[in-house]
């Protein structure tokens, strides 16, 4: 496993389309471990492999202590909708909203080749529709209205905000409610 390069705005590769995954191999399997290595290296929700220059149909969240690998996705259903602050690792040092479902679901393939589907809502809807976008080309800043410069400690929040929203969550799956 490798922390790769993360391709930022300007990067060509980042507006090409992905091309779908025909074959799960070893070195697809490899991209997979590498882009959740580098996630968790820079403390982030989600990645797309064009992020990280392979031009394929992955993409990686990590949220409320789940691992989501997909690969192939398809948003094949949405409702309702949200407005969501984005960020994005390929686009430092800005943040915009983003009118985004609330509700998806999605169809993927998994590492081992079976094929799944997902439903996802509120912030896990946003991030995979985040991700799924940069697999056709999309940037979040090309849907963004409000967009504004933040700087380090700003972005420093939002992750001490996502740990303790995470945090809450997990306590709540184990029964233990706080006011």
């Amino acid at each position: 496993m490798a922390i790769r390069l993360i391709r930022k705005e300007g990067d060509e590769i980042l507006k090409k389309k992905a091309k779908p995954v025909k074959e799960i191999s070893d070195s697809i399997k490899e991209v997979l471990d590498d882009m959740l290595e580098t996630l968790r290296a820079l403390d982030a929700v989600g990645i797309a492999a064009p992020q990280i220059g392979t031009l394929k149909r992955i993409v990686v969240v990590d949220f409320d202590d789940e691992i989501y690998e997909l690969i192939n996705p398809e948003i094949v259903e949405e409702e309702g909708n949200q407005n969501c602050n984005e960020a994005c690792l390929s686009v430092p040092g800005r943040c915009g909203d983003v009118q985004r479902p609330f509700k998806i679901i999605v169809n993927y393939t998994d590492r081992e080749g079976d094929e799944h589907s997902l439903v996802a809502e509120d912030f896990l809807a946003s991030a995979l529709c985040h991700e799924i976008d940069h697999l056709d080309g999309v940037l979040f800043l090309d849907k963004a209205k409000n967009i504004q410069v933040i700087n380090e400690e700003q972005l420093r929040q939002r992750k001490r905000e996502r740990k303790k929203r995470r945090a809450a969550k997990l306590l709540q799956k184990r029964g233990v409610y706080r006011k």
